[in-house]
């Protein structure tokens, strides 16, 4: 299984961005999909979350300007983020929670991060 994360870069405060992950390869089923950050000197974090029904849950300093969204259809799971702060630089992963097969066992697939740059 192959998670490819695209849509980091560079944008001034106030701004948006969005970013997607995609999921390939030899998976049955996709539970939770989520967004973890990491910044320089920081442990990463938790951002955003979405269960397979569309159940939602972010951090705290996210809330209001973040939203998570998934294609169910298309392994694909999304991250808007408007109104963007220079705390938010970070490195961005997103997660997969995923079995390969119907009786297998559930376990996490990461993908590669995407940079988010915030200027002042």
């Amino acid at each position: 299984v192959q998670l490819q994360a695209s849509g980091g870069g560079s944008v001034q405060a106030g701004g948006s961005l969005r970013l997607s992950c995609t999921a390939s390869g030899d998976i049955f089923r996709i539970n939770d999909m989520g967004w973890y950050r990491q910044a320089p000197g920081k442990q990463r974090e938790l951002v955003a979350v979405i269960g397979r029904g569309g159940l939602t849950d972010y951090t705290d300093s996210v809330k209001g300007r973040f939203t998570v969204s998934r294609d169910n259809a298309k392994n694909t799971v999304f991250l808007q983020m408007n109104s963007l702060k220079p705390e938010d630089t970070a490195v961005y992963y997103c997660k997969i929670q995923g079995r390969r097969t119907m009786l297998g066992n559930s376990r996490d697939y990461w993908g590669q991060g995407t940079q988010v740059t915030v200027s002042s």
